[in-house]
């Protein structure tokens, strides 16, 4: 059984999430509009603010929770922590804010594409969580992890989305001034949009190509078919 130090991702991983989740939440600990990092479209005023809220804080869960749900170590070692851990994810984390995705996405101040990008991540990220826990409830183990591996992946993906938003941002900046004649509104609408679909879409099809890969080597090799024997040729008469 593999050790956590011999699982060298575990430990990265888990310092990237704690140190994004104390960045993240302390503006909406608050609870000031002002403090927000999203701008409030004029369609919802502050209505998108307290829906911003719990999606930023049931989204904290999902993510803290989910580092430990896919630690190999721990699941193997204390699977009573990993069912109850597993509920907090799923109706603690990604179901409430799935659901608050789902409003604050449709209405994003960031653009049609940014918006279409958001409201398809919500619907994935809630259907491929409620596949993956109904298989965990009729003990289809095998279909519960590869459910979960990707309902990890879009989860993940909001470190993946600031990632490639400053990506954009730094490397659009200098054509302010020409390709988007000073509009800079125009230009984080096209780093969000790029960021929205890079920041799912990538890490959606990693999980994608590490479960197909680890499907085919655990394959077993396939052998010719035996052959009949053949009769002894009997002498002619």
């Amino acid at each position: 059984m593999a050790r956590f130090w011999q699982r060298p991702w575990i430990v990265p991983l888990a310092a990237v999430v704690v140190i994004f989740v104390a960045f993240s939440i302390p503006p909406y600990l608050s609870f000031d509009p002002a403090q927000s990092r999203v701008p409030q479209p004029a369609s919802l005023g502050v209505a998108h603010f307290w829906l911003l809220v719990p999606h930023v804080l049931f989204g904290s869960v999902a993510l803290v929770t989910a580092v430990l749900q896919i630690w190999p170590w721990f699941r193997q070692q204390h699977p009573v922590a990993h069912r109850r851990i597993g509920r907090v994810y799923v109706f603690g984390g990604v179901l409430p804010a799935g659901l608050c995705a789902l409003t604050i996405g449709a209405f994003t101040p960031y653009g049609p594409v940014t918006r279409t990008s958001d409201v398809i991540l919500a619907v994935l990220w809630l259907g491929v969580t409620v596949t993956g826990w109904r298989a965990a409830r009729h003990r289809r183990f095998g279909e519960h992890r590869r459910w979960m591996i990707r309902s990890f992946a879009l989860t993940a993906s909001i470190i993946t989305n600031r990632i490639w938003g400053a990506v954009f941002v730094i490397g659009l900046s200098p054509q302010l001034e020409t390709t988007f004649h000073g509009d800079e509104g125009l230009l984080s609408w096209v780093a969000s949009g790029a960021s929205s679909w890079l920041g799912w879409t990538v890490p959606f099809l990693i999980a994608e190509w590490w479960l197909e890969r680890g499907r085919t080597k655990g394959r077993p090799a396939i052998r010719p078919a035996p052959q009949p024997a053949r009769e002894p040729a009997v002498p002619a008469p």
